[in-house]
């Protein structure tokens, strides 16, 4: 029996009608962590020949394919190239995910490079996300209130979803704002500073949340340059319609709304979300987590996020090492394994999953 079948009462084993633990009531299966671990230590660094090129090239189509968006004519050739930049600069947004868990030095001024090319662009600097990721991997926060990452989603109301979605919507305004606006009355008035630290500096899904300040000046230093640098290219970003006009604004926006909307649907099929906010064991939150290894998951969960689960077993694993790592141990533990319990077949059936558990809490 695997850790996922376990029931309350053992002597319901064999009863179809035998309630399943909790995620929080779930043991963590040993084996299964002993063989993540040992089947993936020659793969677990993270090689420059593959983070670079593929962070840079990313970025360069997607910033030239959002020039031709703005610039090109017909309209279909425009949309066309707009999706082009959309799915470019997904990928390369996503690599704040990778900086969040790489060593600082695995990859020599990566992190720098990445924010200059792509965060401070976006307005989604590498400090939105580290020193906050990390807090949903923990054994003693993952799934409880203090997760920045987690709302018990499938829990929840049914409108709970479509308005989880599109609130993703308003995040190329909602930054402007942030960076552009709230910044710089922060610089002269420090409780709107201390506010926008705690509540809108994040990339955190939970409305309870509370960042708390740096707690050294080298990370104080490090997410100081970040937070000037937005500032000043977001209040740059203002003034263009003045000198313009509106179009290159509003279709750079109209494409950072949809990375950010499609970034919150594979958030949302990121987990099961089906903890009640107490602590969970590793292989809870493994089985909390999704797998989808299908070719077609890889581009709408790219840089190894449709491995999702398997990261939460690994989380330093660089993202190329991460099918790899799925295979080696899906082939070691077998078909019958705890292991198989986080694999799902795509996106739709995850989200049928999740609405359907939502269906009984009208009330």
């Amino acid at each position: 029996m695997t850790a996922y079948q376990t029931t309350l009462d053992p002597a319901a084993e064999g009863n179809s009608a035998a309630t399943p633990l909790r995620k929080s009531e779930i043991p963590d299966d040993k084996a299964m962590l002993r063989a993540a671990a040992e089947l993936t230590r020659d793969i677990s660094t993270a090689r420059p020949d593959i983070y670079w090129p593929d962070m840079i090239i990313s970025a360069l189509v997607g910033y030239a394919a959002l020039a031709g968006a703005i610039l090109l004519q017909p309209l279909w050739l425009a949309l066309l190239s707009g999706f082009v930049s959309f799915v470019a600069l997904y990928r390369a947004l996503l690599f704040i995910h990778e900086i969040t868990h790489l060593h600082r030095n695995a990859l020599p001024g990566f992190r720098t490079t990445w924010n200059l090319l792509v965060g401070i662009p976006l307005l989604t600097p590498s400090l939105m996300y580290e020193q906050v990721h990390t807090i949903h991997h923990s054994r003693m926060r993952y799934g409880t209130p203090e997760d920045p990452e987690y709302l018990p989603l499938a829990l929840m109301k049914p409108w709970s979803l479509p308005l989880f979605l599109l609130v993703a919507l308003l995040a190329p305004v909602g930054l402007l704002l942030r960076w552009g606006v709230i910044a710089p009355i922060g610089l002269v008035i420090p409780p709107v500073r201390k506010w926008a630290w705690e509540r809108v500096s994040s990339l955190s899904i939970n409305p309870a949340f509370r960042r708390r300040e740096p707690e050294t000046e080298e990370q104080r230093r490090w997410f100081r340059w970040q937070q000037v640098g937005s500032s000043i290219w977001a209040m740059f970003l203002l003034t263009t319609p003045f000198w313009l006009g509106w179009k290159p604004l509003l279709v750079a926006m109209a494409v950072t709304a949809f990375v950010a909307f499609f970034n919150q649907l594979r958030t949302m099929v990121a987990h099961l979300w089906e903890n009640d906010g107490e602590r969970m064991s590793v292989t809870a939150q493994y089985l909390d987590s999704v797998n989808v290894p299908s070719i077609v998951a890889g581009f709408w969960a790219p840089v190894g996020l449709r491995y999702h689960a398997t990261h939460h077993l690994l989380p330093s694993l660089p993202y190329h090492s991460l099918h790899e790592a799925h295979c080696r141990i899906s082939a070691h533990l077998g078909v019958e394994s705890t292991y198989q319990g986080a694999i799902h077949k795509g996106m739709l059936p995850l989200v049928m999953k999740i609405s359907r558990s939502t269906m009984g809490r009208r009330d």
